[in-house]
Parts: structure tokens; C-alpha cells; sequence
């Protein structure tokens, strides 16, 4: 990208700037640190200078917004056409208490909802089980029947909204909640819009939530994209996460890494499956996290994206634009968010919420300031949302396309973290004979992800306790003084509210009804179709969560029955 006699000139004078302006200055006053680095532990030049890009080509590493490779955004407007979605995940207690949650946050300006479950919803059992007790609607809101899903959305019309769904081992059932509501409300199902986290595959690898072994729920997984390609076309059935590896404790190379190669898996699944690449792809979205490193975050995205268009090209044959242009939603470092001296995490979140702007993400929750020590509360929740408002309306930081595009650093740190993620996938798919899907299940097998995201954590605690990592308020710039916030308590009574909503609906369905949709889920699990429509048919019954995920584990086995230790 640069003439040859440039780049040595600016070589020259640089030797010249070392020995003559630097050198004294550092034998004088030396710098802060004998070494510097990222979150990651990736070590940062003092400098960046046209010599760190000389190998840089414009068209194929760069090119423009909105075309390939897509480094510097997916849409040739951004932020400039809008803004990206403001998400604040919310959810807790019961479907009605979420829903004026949901109903306050619209208020304030919220674009999009984004819905937290309760423990037994996401491990999809139902409020009644033995193994609830304690967990009915304390850390999201408690999901059991799709009288549930009714209230939790009344007032609130799903052609208006879009909404995302954390949830993983028993997302096919909330879809199909979702579907059934869209389907009362007389909202065609092709007019939904929304995104299903339903990952799986990171669930072995980082977050640990699982009912059905790795392979039959990557079968599942392909079930809803198929379902949501033929019917809900606007609807993202899966959102391929990144930010639970990160909150597990790795690198951001290995987070883009993994990310990828679980994406991979899913489009190798369903190539397999027969689908089109070009049918399919444009429904795939992407989750990751943005940490407190902002240039090597910056260029995590940048690169991300520059990745995925290129392997969904070239090895996976997708021609479509849309099939090859990565689209993500970004949350803040959970992790990074700290006990002492909560009101910090402001900072905090505020530098890595500009780092998911300069990035290019599409959707952006920012964490609030005492989710280090509870539910937050309506303030903190305000101030997050407040944060994102500010950079959107006030900074300007939406108001150029890619505006660290073409910085020597940005740019040198976007090619360090193309090659890196490139090396990942090239050792998974290695290990599984030249499949990235077989090679990540040979992965969790074999406990490969765990150990290299353990690694990375152990160093980064071990840098933290030595002090080369600071974290202000915790091993630096400590105070005495208790600057706890107000906690957000969940009502002692939400779980006997919800047993009894149970109740009174087993009591008023047809069990008949309810018996013959899961005969119905048996015997399409036993013919190999796929499960989403028995499963729209039961939960429109009124069957319950639990029930509908017994029958998959019924036909499948429990994964903490089959899995060995790592």
C-alpha cells in the first residue's frame, strides 16, 4: 500500500527519532512499565508508523463499508443511516414484573428488549421441580407455559419490537412460545424479528448449561434454523456467542477464535443437512464481548469480520453479500465489573461500550454499574442505557464510518488478530480431519477449549496479583469508605405467585391435548425431522417446559449422565 522508497524513508527517520529525540528522554525518565500489554496479555508497540502495514493491500484487507472483506462495517452507513439497537437485558422475578420492566425501558428509549431467564427455565425444567427451589425468578424472569410468554409481552405488539432471548438448552421451546404468541396476536410469522442466543456449542465449551449431549443438540440447533428459514425469515434462530468464552476467562483472539469456529460447525451442520448456504447464512447473527482493552477490542471486531467473510466465501461457497457479512450484537465485560467501588463500572462500561461503536457492532447492551452485587436496579439500569444515548447523540463516535480506519495501530493490531484467529482455526480443524464441525466436538471431547481458556485466566489473575494487571478499587487506588448502591431485591413471594400460575394452568389445559403434541415430539425425534413444529403444537397446548424438554432427554440421554470429567 505504500511506495518502497517511502517506507525507507520513514524507516530512516525513525532510527533517527530513536537515537536522537527518544534515547534521551528514556534514559532520563524511562516509561511506567517495562513491558505493555492488553487484557489479553498481547504485547503493544510503543509506535506505530506506515512499516507496521507495509504488507497491508486496501481492496482485499480494507475495501469499503458494506462490502467485502467488510473490515470496516457490514452496512456502508453505519451509524450515520441509525444507530445500532440499544438492548438492556432485563428479567427477573415473574412474567409480570419483567413486563413492566420491559414496558419502563421502552419508555426511556430503549430499541430492542433482550430477556433474562430464571436458572430452571434455562436448564429447562419447570418452577415445581425439586431442583427450582431457591432459583424461581432470581436471576431472570420465570418461564413455564406460554401463559407465561403471554403476559411477560402483554401490551406490547411483536410486529413493533424486536427482541433477543438468552437462552441455550431450551431455546427450541421459548422460540416456539414466541411463535405461538406471534400466531395470537395475528403478527405473521415472517414479520417477527428478534434473535435466539441457542448455542449449544458454547455451552460445552465456557458457560456449562446443558441437558442433551453435544451431538444431538447441534441436531437440535439445526432444527430451528431450518424451522426459522422457512418461517421466520427475520427471525436470527441462533446467535452464535463469543461472550461467555470471554467471561470464562480467555483472550480475545481465542474468544473471536472459537466464536468463529462454532459458527462454522452450525454451517457445516447444516450444509450437511441439505440446506443453502445463501438461505441460511443471513439468518446467523454473532454475540461477543467488549473489554477494557479498546484498541485490541476495536481490532478484534474489525478482524472478526474480515475472517468470516473470507472463509464463508471461499471454503463455504456463499455468493449472496448478506451470506458473508457478519453481523453482531456486543455486551460489555461482565467480568470486568467489580464490587468495590461499583460507581467505577461506569468508566468502565463506557470505554468498552465505545469499543463495541468503533468496532462496528449492531446491537449493544451496556452493563450496569451493581450488577457486581445484584439485579440492578432501575437506576443503574437508566444510567447503562443513558451511557449508550450519550455516545450515540453527543460524542460524535457515530458520526464517521470505521473512524480508527486507517490508523497504523488499529490496523497492525487488526492483522495480528486476523493471523491469530486464523492459527485457531486452522488447529481445530486439524483435529477434526479437515472438519471445523468434528474437529470443535473433538474439542469439548477432549477438553481442549477448557484448558486453553483455563490457561489464559490463570495468567491474567496471576498478572493481576502481581500487579501488572491494575484494577482500580481492587488492587489499586483502594478505599475504606462502603459505596454500596441500593440493591435490587427479587420479591420473596415470586415463587409461590409462580407454582400457582402452574397450577391453575395444568388444572385448565386439556391433558389430552397436551399428551398427544408430546406423543407427536417422540415420534418426530424418532423419524429424524425436525422438532420445531411438534414443539410450536405443545407449547400452544399449554405443555410445559419441562415436559417438552423430557421428551428430548427422554430420546437422547442427559449429557451429566455421558459426559467424563475434563
Amino acid at each position: 500500500m505504500f511506495d518502497q522508497d517511502d517506507l525507507e524513508g520513514i524507516r530512516q527517520r525513525r532510527e533517527r527519532w530513536e537515537e536522537e529525540t527518544l534515547e534521551p528522554v528514556l534514559e532520563a525518565h524511562g516509561e511506567r512499565r517495562d513491558r505493555f500489554a492488553t487484557v489479553s496479555n498481547h504485547e503493544v508497540d510503543r509506535l506505530y508508523t506506515p512499516e507496521d502495514v507495509a504488507d497491508m493491500e486496501y481492496e482485499d484487507d480494507l475495501g469499503f463499508p458494506g462490502e467485502p472483506p467488510y473490515t470496516r462495517g457490514p452496512y456502508p452507513t453505519m451509524y450515520r443511516g441509525r444507530t445500532w439497537t440499544m438492548r438492556q437485558f432485563a428479567g427477573f422475578g415473574t412474567a409480570e414484573e419483567t413486563n413492566e420492566r420491559f414496558h419502563y425501558l421502552i419508555e426511556q428509549g430503549q430499541t430492542g428488549l433482550s430477556t433474562a431467564f430464571d436458572m430452571p427455565s434455562l436448564m429447562g425444567i419447570d418452577s415445581d421441580h425439586r431442583m427450582s427451589e431457591g432459583e424461581v425468578g432470581t436471576e431472570g424472569v420465570a418461564v413455564d407455559t406460554l401463559r407465561d410468554m403471554e403476559i411477560l409481552f402483554d401490551g406490547i405488539d411483536l410486529a413493533e419490537v424486536s427482541t433477543s432471548f438468552t437462552i441455550n438448552p431450551s431455546a427450541p421451546v421459548i422460540y416456539a412460545m414466541y411463535v405461538a404468541l406471534a400466531d395470537q396476536q395475528g403478527v405473521p410469522r415472517e414479520e417477527i424479528r428478534g434473535t435466539l442466543q441457542n448455542d449449544m456449542l458454547k455451552e460445552f465449551i465456557a458457560q456449562k448449561e446443558w441437558v442433551i449431549p453435544p451431538e444431538p443438540s447441534l441436531e437440535v440447533v439445526t432444527d430451528t434454523i431450518e424451522f426459522a428459514v422457512d418461517e421466520t425469515p427475520t427471525f436470527h434462530p441462533i446467535s452464535i456467542s463469543g461472550y461467555h468464552i470471554r467471561e470464562a476467562g480467555s483472550t480475545a483472539a481465542q474468544e473471536a477464535a472459537f466464536t468463529l469456529a462454532d459458527g462454522f460447525a452450525y454451517v457445516e451442520d447444516c450444509l450437511e443437512r441439505g440446506l443453502d448456504v445463501d438461505d441460511f447464512a443471513p439468518l446467523l447473527s454473532f454475540f461477543f464481548n467488549a473489554h477494557n482493552s479498546i484498541f485490541e477490542e476495536i481490532a478484534k471486531f474489525r478482524a472478526t469480520r474480515r475472517v468470516y467473510a473470507r472463509v464463508m466465501a471461499d471454503r463455504y461457497g456463499a455468493s449472496k453479500p448478506q451470506s458473508r457479512r457478519l453481523k453482531f450484537h456486543t455486551q460489555t465485560a461482565g467480568q470486568s465489573l467489580t464490587a468495590q467501588q461499583p460507581l467505577n463500572n461506569i468508566v468502565r462500561t463506557t470505554v468498552q461500550a465505545l469499543a463495541g461503536v468503533f468496532g462496528g457492532t449492531q446491537s449493544l447492551h451496556t452493563n450496569s454499574f451493581d450488577e457486581a452485587l445484584a439485579l440492578p436496579t432501575e437506576k443503574a439500569v437508566r444510567v447503562a442505557l443513558r451511557t449508550q444515548q450519550i455516545i450515540a447523540e453527543e460524542s460524535g463516535a457515530a458520526d464517521i464510518v470505521d473512524p480508527m480506519g486507517g490508523s497504523y495501530a488499529i490496523e497492525a493490531l487488526t492483522e495480528e488478530m486476523d493471523a491469530k484467529i486464523m492459527a485457531y482455526l486452522e488447529e481445530i480443524e486439524e483435529m477434526g480431519d479437515g472438519s471445523i464441525r468434528d474437529g470443535v466436538l473433538v474439542g469439548i471431547e477432549q477438553g481442549y477449549f477448557h484448558r486453553e481458556i483455563q490457561d489464559a485466566s490463570y495468567e491474567y489473575q496471576r498478572r493481576v496479583e502481581r500487579g501488572e494487571e491494575v484494577v482500580v478499587g481492587v488492587n489499586e487506588y483502594t478505599i475504606d469508605e462502603d459505596t454500596a448502591p441500593e440493591i435490587h431485591q427479587v420479591d420473596e413471594t415470586t415463587r409461590d405467585r409462580q407454582l400457582e400460575r402452574l397450577e391453575r394452568v395444568k388444572a385448565e389445559r386439556d391433558d389430552a391435548a397436551v399428551e398427544t403434541t408430546l406423543e407427536a415430539l417422540s415420534d418426530t425425534i424418532e423419524a429424524g425431522e425436525n422438532v420445531m413444529p411438534p414443539i410450536v403444537d405443545a407449547v400452544k397446548a399449554y405443555a410445559t417446559m419441562g415436559e417438552i424438554m423430557q421428551v428430548l432427554e427422554d430420546h437422547h440421554g442427559s449429557y451429566q449422565e455421558t459426559a467424563s470429567p475434563v
